[in-house]
């Protein structure tokens, strides 16, 4: 039970959120639970799905309920670093240059079919998504905070696209897919939808001031050496394992540590159990990971190994728990 007065105002503002995005993006809590960890986590997250099955609308969706600006990238292969950073143009009758921003500088960035840019383009976020900044002729600028980039892929076509780099794809705290709808789900969106489409009536619920309050409280969650220890663990066992050709960086250390506290607080603590970095281990680190040859011949997934790893340690009892 949450007795931290700002922590408690964290969770119901998760649930108001949720309850919202819920209205639009029908039978998916458990992927609106990771955009909700990710944005309260400050971090980034990467869809990989079909078309059609709504990341742009849960896009849209996020920066409305949570009331902060929105902007969206067209990823195409003939995009360039300027289009996204922003250029500076000579302006004339000042006789200076004048920066024009780009479409980076807002607080909820829809990336989208994000490895259809070349990579030169792709290296663009890379600085804004690390540091919540852009570096345009030697001129560093702060980007708006809240800063979170939601960005989207499409895992069947293969051409005509550039895999993102390891580089970029550790940027991103979570992956996941939103995946296809059940049947009484479909039917539900076909009914809510034959005459207007819920997100044109969608309200915001949040500010990005209540988003940066609830950041700063998920960080003060409190959580064990034995759990960290256990974190760590895992993230190591990445770095050793003989599937593995690239494991888990410090990076995605800090961000599965993140990522627990914010589902702890989700949940109704104010401390951080093993169960909730278990529950994510597979969306903050399985992407990060980079298989090596032999397994890839054997058929044998990023998943899988990360099951063998998980079930070789053993989980820790919590030596203490805090009082608020």
């Amino acid at each position: 039970m949450i007795r931290n007065e700002n922590l408690a105002k964290s969770q119901e503002l998760a649930f108001r959120i949720l309850s919202n995005l819920e209205k639009v993006v029908f039978g998916k809590r458990s992927v609106l639970e990771l955009v909700v960890i990710g944005l309260f986590s400050e971090g980034h997250i990467l869809i990989e799905d079909v078309p059609g099955v709504g990341k742009t609308i849960l896009a849209r969706s996020l920066a409305i309920s949570t009331g902060c600006s929105f902007k969206r990238i067209q990823f195409t292969p003939d995009l360039l670093p300027g289009d996204i950073t922003g250029v500076s143009i000579y302006d004339q009758k000042k006789n200076e240059f004048e920066f024009r921003a780009g479409p980076v500088f807002t607080q909820i960035l829809l990336a989208d079919e994000i490895n259809r840019a070349t990579p030169k383009a792709q290296s663009a976020l890379l600085e804004a998504m690390g540091e919540t900044q852009v570096s345009v002729d030697n001129v560093t600028r702060e980007l708006p905070r809240p800063f979170f980039v939601i960005a989207t892929q499409n895992p069947v076509e293969y051409e005509g696209v550039y895999p993102l780099p390891e580089s970029q794809m550790d940027r991103f705290l979570l992956h996941t897919s939103i995946g296809y709808p059940d049947l009484a789900v479909e039917e539900a969106i076909l009914d809510r939808m034959q005459i207007e489409h819920p997100i044109h009536s969608l309200k915001s619920v949040a500010s990005a001031e209540e988003i940066l309050t609830a950041q700063n409280a998920v960080r003060n969650v409190y959580i064990a050496k034995s759990v960290r220890k256990y974190l760590l663990t895992i993230s190591h066992a990445t770095r050793n394992h003989s599937d593995f050709q690239l494991g888990a960086s410090p990076r995605a250390s800090l961000g599965l540590m993140r990522a627990a506290q914010a589902k702890a607080m989700l949940e109704g603590r104010n401390y951080v159990i093993p169960d909730d970095v278990k529950a994510l281990v597979e969306p903050v680190l399985c992407h990060r990971l980079i298989l090596n040859p032999e397994a890839r011949m054997n058929n044998i997934t990023s998943h899988d190994a990360m099951e063998k790893i998980l079930s070789g340690i053993q989980v820790p009892l919590i030596d203490e728990i805090p009082e608020n």
